[in-house]
Parts: C-alpha cells; sequence; structure tokens
C-alpha cells in the first residue's frame, strides 16, 4: 500500500500511541488525522477538512494553531481524552527530505499541567498485593507526592473520595478482578479516567527500581518505604507513568510522604459531604461551604494547604496547639497580621513556577515571576523573628535565602518581558556584551537600509522605490510596473506582482545575510541565556520548594487567624481527655451567612451524656445544632479559633453523620437502603473517641420497623467499651422515656414557644425532651391548604383518644409498655390497631408472654448487628418485623 511520506510518518507515531490523539507538528499548525481528527473535531467543535493520503485517498483532517494549542489540548483533557504531541525536531528549511519528528509529551487527565488552574490535579495509583492496597498520589504541577498502604480498600476510598484525582493508575488483571470493582465502579460514577497499563513481568521489583532511580537513592530505607511494599509499587507506578508521558526524569518531585490514617481525624466522604467541608451539597460550589468561609489566603500555595487541613485535621495535642499560638499571636496582633498579608498577595504560586522550569516549559514572564515572588520573602520572614509563636518563628526561619537567585533573574530579563522566549526581546539590555553586539548589528541595519534605500533612489530616479523584507524572499526593492523601464541591468529580479516588480542586488544580499544571521544568532543567544537562568533556578530547586512550604503554612495561618479575628472566634483548649463541652457555640458558616441573628447554644457530651436524644419540631434547627458541633470540633483539630464563647475539645478520632436523605440508583441503593448501609458502617467502625451524628434514624420505613431500628440503635451506642459521643435527633417522641434507662444517654430538645397565631421557632437548646411533634403547625407555616390542615388535626384527635382509651383499658399494638427486665427494651408506637388476618382469629392484645413470644425474643438476642452486613441486616429486619407482626394478629400462641 502507497503512502505518502509524511502520512507514513503519522502512522508510525500514532501506532506507538493508540490510546492517545496525536496532534502532528506541521508548520504553524498541529494536525490531527483519520479517526483522531474525526473525534478531535466533535470535541473542539472545529471544522473538519480532509488530506490526500496516497492509497488511502482522502482522509479526514483538522487541525488548531501549534501558538494557541494549550487552550485546545485543556479542553480535550477535560473530556477525559489523552493527547500525544508530536513536534518538528529540526527546522524545516534545514531539513533533507522528510523533517524529523518525534513525540515530546503524552498529556493525560492526571499529567495535565494548565495555565492558570487553581486547583490541584492528581495522579493517583492502585495496586492490590497479599490482601494489602498501595497508592501513590502525585501533583505534577506542584511536585507534591503521597503514598500509602491499608489493610483493606476502605481507607483507600476515603483517600480517593477526599482527593478526588483525575486519573487512576492500574494494571491491566484490574480489568476482570473482583477485589478492583469498588474502584472500577468509583471511578466510572465520579467520570474519572482510569488508565490501564501492562504488569511488568517482576512489578514489585521493577517499580522498587524506579522509585531509587526517582530519588537518587541505592534502597527504599531512606525513604521509609522498606516496610511498605505495596505502597512502594503503586509509587513506582506512578512514577513510571510521569517519566513515560513526560519523555523525561522529572526533577521536582519531592520524595513521598506517608499518607498514615492514624495522624489524623478521619472524616470519611459521607461526613465531608453532610458538613459541606469543601463545597456544597446542593449546588457543589465552595461558596456556602466551611472552606468557603476560611479560604482568605492570599497565594495558591496556602489555598492548596488550607483545603488539606480542612480535609485532614489533627489529632495530636502539641502540633493542634502550635498551630493554635501562631492563630493567636496573628490574631491578637492586627498590625502583623495585615503586614504579613500584604507581602504574602505579591507572591506567586512558586510551587507552579519551579515546576514549569522543571518540566521545560516555563515563559519568561514565569521566571520574572518567580523572582519577584523571592525578593518578597527575606521582608515576611523578618515580620515573625520575635514572634511568641514557635511556628511562625520556624515557619520563617524555613525560608533559605534565595536573593542572589531573584536579583539575578530581575537583573536579566525586561520588565516586561514577552508571553515565550522563542522570538527573543525578554532579556535586558546591558545584561550580556555578546547579546548587545549582534543586537547592535541589527540597529545598524536599519540604517544602512534606509540610507541604501535613498541611494538607489537618487540613482535611477525612480522617487517611488522601497526596500522591503518578507520570511521567503528577504530583502528586496519594489518598484512599480510604471517605473520598470528604469531599473538599471544591474538589478536581479526576485518576485512579480500584480503592480510592482522586486528585485536585488550583491550588495543588499551580503548585507541581509549580516542582518539575518546577527538577528538569528541574537534570538539563539537569548534563548541560551534563559536556559542558563532556568538551570540556575532548578540548581536551587529544594530550596524554591522549602520556601513554597513555609510560605503555604504562613498563608494558611494568617487565613485562620483572619476569619478567627473578623468573626469573634475564641481560642479552644484541645486536651487528651475524652468529652465536649461548648458554651454558647454557633455554626460558622450559618452565622457568616446571617449576622447577628444567629442563636448559639451549648452543648456538653462525655461524663455520662455519652448520648444525647434531640427531639423538637422540623425547621426548628435540630440538624444545624448538630452540624455546628462538629464544625466546632473539626475547626479545634484543626487549630483554629471556634464560634463559642468557650470550648473544651478532648481529640476524636472519627467524625460520622447519617444526616438528610439521599439515594443511590445507580448503585441499586434507595434512600433508606443508602440511610442504612451508612448507619452500619458506623455501627461496626465508631470507637469511643468517635463522634457520631444521627438525624431522623428509620424514617424511611414502616412505623414499627423505623422505631425498632432507632432504639436498638441506641442501645448499641451505649454498649461499655464502644460508646461514641452521639447526637441522636429524632421525630420519635417515644424514645425519650427510653432515655432514662440507658447507662449514659439524656434528653434535649429544641425549644419553640406557641401563639394563638401559631408556633415560633426559639433556636434553643433546652435539657428537656419535646412534648410533642408539632408536625401539623410546621405544615400550617409551609403553606399547606388550610382544609388539608383541619382534617389532619380531626384525624390527630381521633388517634390520640384511641391511643389513650387503650391506655386505659387494655394494650394494643399501638401502645407497648417496655418490658420490665432491666437492660432490655421494646418499641413504643404510634399506630392504629391492625385489622385481623384475612380468614385468621380476631387479633387480642399483644401478650408479654406466650410461645410465639419466646420464640421472637429468643431470635432478636441471637442478632449480632455490628457483624451483619447491611444486606443482611435488612433480611433479618424484615423477618423479625413479619414475625412481630404475627405475634400481634395471633395473640402470642397458636
Amino acid at each position: 500500500m502507497s503512502l505518502t511520506p509524511m502520512m507514513k510518518q503519522y502512522l508510525e507515531t500514532k501506532a506507538q500511541h493508540p490510546d492517545a490523539l496525536l496532534m502532528f507538528r506541521l508548520g504553524d499548525f498541529y494536525e490531527l488525522f483519520m479517526d483522531d481528527a474525526v473525534t478531535a473535531a466533535r470535541a473542539l467543535d472545529i471544522t473538519l477538512t480532509g488530506r490526500d493520503a496516497g492509497s488511502y485517498g482522502r482522509v479526514p483532517m483538522c487541525g488548531v494553531p501549534y501558538h494557541a494549542a494549550e487552550q485546545y489540548i485543556a479542553r480535550l483533557i477535560d473530556q477525559g481524552y489523552s493527547v500525544a504531541i508530536c513536534e518538528q525536531m529540526e527546522d524545516p528549511k534545514l531539513a533533507k527530505g522528510l523533517v524529523r519528528r518525534e513525540v515530546v509529551r503524552v498529556v493525560t487527565p492526571g499529567t495535565h499541567v494548565q495555565e492558570g488552574e487553581a486547583g490541584p490535579r492528581y495522579l493517583a495509583s492502585a495496586v492490590y498485593r497479599g490482601g494489602r492496597w498501595g497508592t501513590g498520589v502525585i501533583d505534577i504541577s506542584t511536585g507534591e507526592v503521597w503514598c500509602a498502604e491499608y489493610a483493606d480498600e476502605g481507607p483507600l476510598a476515603d483517600l480517593f473520595e477526599q482527593w478526588r484525582p483525575s486519573e487512576v493508575l492500574v494494571y491491566e488483571p484490574a480489568k476482570e478482578d473482583a477485589a478492583y470493582a469498588w474502584l472500577r465502579a468509583w471511578t466510572e460514577a465520579r467520570q474519572v479516567r482510569m488508565t490501564v497499563r501492562p504488569e511488568p513481568r517482576q512489578p514489585d521489583a521493577q517499580q522498587h527500581q524506579a522509585v531509587c532511580e526517582q530519588y537518587g537513592v541505592p534502597n527504599l530505607v531512606p525513604l521509609d518505604l522498606d516496610g511498605r511494599p505495596v505502597a512502594a509499587e503503586a509509587l513506582g507506578f506512578g512514577l513510571t507513568y510521569v517519566r513515560e508521558t513526560q519523555r523525561q526524569l522529572v526533577a521536582h518531585l519531592r520524595p513521598p510522604r506517608m499518607l498514615e490514617r492514624e495522624a489524623f481525624l478521619v472524616v470519611d466522604q459521607t461526613a465531608r459531604r453532610n458538613l459541606e467541608l469543601v463545597e456544597t451539597q446542593r449546588t457543589r460550589q465552595r461558596r456556602g461551604s466551611l472552606l468557603g468561609l476560611l479560604d482568605v489566603t492570599c497565594t495558591a500555595m496556602g489555598a492548596r494547604l488550607l483545603r488539606r487541613w480542612v480535609e485532614r485535621p489533627l489529632v495530636d495535642v502539641a502540633r493542634i496547639g502550635e498551630r493554635l499560638d501562631a492563630v493567636g499571636a496573628l490574631t491578637g496582633d492586627a498590625l502583623l497580621r495585615a503586614q504579613a498579608r500584604e507581602y504574602l498577595k505579591r507572591v506567586f504560586d512558586l510551587e507552579r513556577l519551579v515546576g514549569k522550569v522543571a518540566l521545560g516549559s516555563a515563559t519568561p514572564r514565569d521566571l520574572l515571576a518567580l523572582a519577584r515572588s523571592l525578593s518578597v520573602l527575606p521582608d515576611l520572614c523578618r515580620l515573625f523573628t520575635d514572634s511568641p509563636s514557635v511556628l511562625l518563628r520556624a515557619s520563617a526561619a524555613g525560608i533559605p535565602d534565595l536573593t542572589e537567585l531573584a536579583d539575578r533573574i530581575q537583573r536579566a530579563l525586561e520588565d516586561q518581558p514577552p508571553a515565550t522566549a522563542r522570538d527573543g526581546g525578554f532579556i535586558r539590555a546591558g545584561f550580556d556584551p555578546e547579546l548587545d553586539a549582534l543586537r547592535q548589528i541589527s540597529r545598524d541595519a536599519k540604517g544602512w537600509l534606509a540610507e541604501f534605500e535613498q541611494r538607489e533612489r537618487e540613482r535611477t530616479g525612480i522617487r517611488s522605490l522601497k526596500v522591503g523584507y518578507n520570511k521567503v524572499f528577504g530583502y528586496y526593492i519594489e518598484v512599480s510596473k510604471a517605473n520598470v523601464h528604469l531599473v538599471p541591468d544591474t538589478y536581479e529580479r526576485r518576485q512579480t506582482l500584480t503592480g510592482a516588480e522586486r528585485y536585488t542586488l550583491p550588495e543588499l544580499k551580503e548585507r541581509e545575510e549580516q542582518i539575518l544571521t546577527a538577528a538569528e544568532r541574537a534570538v539563539a543567544r537569548e534563548l541560551a541565556l534563559f536556559e542558563a537562568l532556568c538551570q540556575a533556578v532548578l540548581d536551587r530547586l529544594q530550596d524554591v520548594q522549602r520556601a513554597a512550604e513555609q510560605v503555604a503554612v504562613l498563608d494558611a495561618l494568617s487565613a485562620l487567624a483572619t476569619v478567627s479575628a473578623e468573626h469573634g472566634y475564641v481560642r479552644p483548649e484541645v486536651v487528651e481527655e475524652r468529652g465536649i463541652y461548648i458554651r454558647q457555640g454557633r455554626h460558622p458558616v450559618v452565622e457568616a451567612a446571617h449576622p447577628g441573628r444567629f442563636v448559639p447554644n451549648d452543648a456538653e457530651l462525655g461524663e455520662g451524656r455519652d448520648l444525647l436524644l434531640i427531639t423538637g419540631p422540623n425547621m426548628a434547627g435540630k440538624s444545624t445544632y448538630m452540624r455546628q458541633v462538629a464544625l466546632i470540633v473539626l475547626l479545634a483539630h484543626i487549630g483554629c479559633f471556634v464560634p463559642a464563647a468557650e470550648a473544651r475539645i478532648g481529640l476524636v478520632d472519627r467524625i460520622f453523620t447519617r444526616i438528610g436523605a439521599s439515594d443511590d440508583l445507580g448503585a441499586g441503593q434507595s434512600t433508606f437502603m443508602v440511610e442504612m448501609v451508612e448507619l452500619a458502617q458506623i455501627l461496626r467502625q465508631a470507637s469511643d473517641r468517635s463522634l457520631v451524628l444521627l438525624d431522623e434514624i428509620g424514617r424511611g420505613t414502616s412505623t414499627y420497623d423505623g422505631m425498632s431500628i432507632a432504639e436498638a440503635v441506641m442501645e448499641a451506642l451505649q454498649q461499655p467499651g464502644r460508646r461514641p459521643l452521639t447526637l441522636f435527633a429524632t421525630h420519635y417522641h417515644e424514645l425519650t422515656a427510653k432515655v432514662d434507662r440507658l447507662p449514659a444517654a439524656a434528653n434535649c430538645s429544641v425549644a419553640v414557644q406557641e401563639t394563638a397565631e401559631g408556633i415560633v421557632f426559639l433556636h434553643t437548646v433546652v435539657n428537656r425532651p419535646a412534648d410533642k411533634s408539632y408536625g401539623i403547625q410546621v405544615a400550617r407555616l409551609a403553606g399547606i391548604p388550610p382544609e388539608v390542615i383541619a382534617r389532619a388535626e380531626q384525624l390527630l384527635a381521633i388517634r390520640e383518644a384511641a391511643a389513650s382509651d387503650a391506655g386505659g383499658g387494655r394494650e394494643t399494638a399501638a401502645t407497648v409498655a417496655p418490658r420490665e427486665v432491666p437492660g432490655e427494651y421494646e418499641a413504643a408506637v404510634v399506630a392504629e390497631p391492625k385489622g385481623p388476618p384475612k380468614d385468621g382469629p380476631v387479633p387480642l392484645p399483644l401478650p408479654l408472654a406466650g410461645p410465639l413470644v419466646d420464640e421472637l425474643l429468643s431470635r432478636l438476642a441471637k442478632v449480632d448487628v455490628l457483624r451483619l452486613t447491611p444486606l443482611e441486616a435488612m433480611q433479618v429486619l424484615h423477618e423479625l418485623a413479619e414475625q412481630a407482626r404475627e405475634v400481634a394478629a395471633w395473640g402470642g400462641s397458636r
């Protein structure tokens, strides 16, 4: 099959990168052909044309200008594609035959460095070996690297949900391996690119070697990875992929940091969503979240670090205390805080700037921004020389002196350099004598050309004669058609135009060579000087990265101090002892949205109050109260001041939440199933150091089932040795009577005031149960039609009367008294008595004894709730509920 030479070169290159769209450099454009062209034209909404390919005939083609390629690449990456960039490796003017081309980098969702992108873009790898999971996480734009090894997928799933990698690497067998099913589902649900790579013959040894080569170490010991072989393999997997895509050993990648789960307060994906830590549930926007309130940072590095602090709070009292000391020092000195923030505003994104230098994509503007940022740092450091905060002093002292590097770059570069280096014009005059001499030749040439033009006009008598230049023909003498008869015989014709002729002379040719050679040499010299400046930055790479880290710390602390000062937060006392005490606490985000209107409330958990049962009507503020307690606890663990008059917070290991209604229809889970799955996780994992928030447990099923589940959960959370600090909001008012029988539980409610016009929400938490649900009153406030409200009140009166009669004479299925057996409880429900079963006996009052009752109780006593899977729990609960209905219908015996 006969192909054009260029198309043959294209297909050979494409065969090496079948999974990527190949951008093939042809002159001033990157072109795509065949299927790639069709895909790219549709994704980018650009015109699809065609090109002759020899025996292939005319094939589809589309292209984008090379100078604007990055914006098109970004659009393709955002749609999940990978792009291979094939460049011309020699000057077409000097090439003999076909221009040599090579793929210089492959851009993927996890390795794309986009100009102006604020948030991180992570590449993650996942490896499952011997029952353990390993992962490596790389941010190629900043050079930050992490890795971890876990005994099961739960912590890894939490990590991926928190970090939201843009691309996940797995080996080929993972496409079918059942162990990876959760990861396949996760990437599909969140539209994250899963990249499948062939598994090496000796994956552990090969990937471990990749790690050692990257960091120049003989083995894994210096990196503290010798005891974590799966984490090391996963990290090597990611590093190998980065090297393959970038076509180089990426120098700015820092030594890996271990993601030790025990070093941080664990906030899983459900809690992050319900507490709206980094984005709101409804709009998925940062505005309205806790991070949206706290992030008043001045630098991109500080913003990224603060987000990590919010998502990974500390559980070390000493480290928390250091942050609180720093926030306190900044909060108490408004002038210091203002000065620090002024300097911080002048610091650009050092991490990404130095990353661009390492990747070879930096521009003169990037280097100048880097230099100007570095020149600010000495003044910033001096602010904290005598700070009372150890952390502030240490952070400032940890910033290396990079003044010499900054001065060199600023002496070399123009104050307003061009956007790219390729055409020169960015080195300051006087910096380099050789460059100045070459530029002088170019400047002299302009005067010579003007003098030459005037001399030829006088010699030929052609007053309209002019000297010009273009890239194809070089310098020329242009004469109009009307004056061609005056042209001397010594002129050599170069080009014919519609209204003019163009000529040259040996003298002009000679000078043209001098001029163009000088211009080309000047650009080449500027590029060489630019490379030297980049190398100077790389020589201080680790120092610049260290400076960026410490600037980020100072910036994040200044942001926490600014928010604390502006909103009147106080320093919490964070202690090792278990328990939470908050006086006049406030919800930070709600308060900021409604300044001056938020009603503060106290909270006390621990020391005999491990579970607070919270009752009260809808809209009264139960969920807000629970969330504000959790956010105050979380802020304290971050090392931030808290919205309260006083707070004493004992260390917490995890925060669990079961709040709100949501389904997962894609996974085949209803709202109630999602609730039960989340509840099962809490019951299995919560310890006596955990904080648990439960809202309306059991509301997704019948009253019998729901109240039984809620009461059983209360009992489970009060088991000795695993008694988490729990806020339990419910509308099952019957549960309030059970609190006194639990060992460490208490009632509280959100107060309301009844008036002639209806109820008024006081938003005040009081230490007593609510007297009723106020559901009809809330319905009236919501605008339910009056006739519906009136009918509801009639039905409520009928049911209350029936329940009263039943309580005075006989027991029914609607009023069940607690069994007089220590430590055992039965569900109290409010419902109408059931009718007789079809063709069966009339139901009798539910007995306290009988064969069926004994059988039911025996079976119930054998259920180990904490060992059941969610699906098993649902099945057992269904069977027990059916058996209970049979007991109620048959009276306990047959």
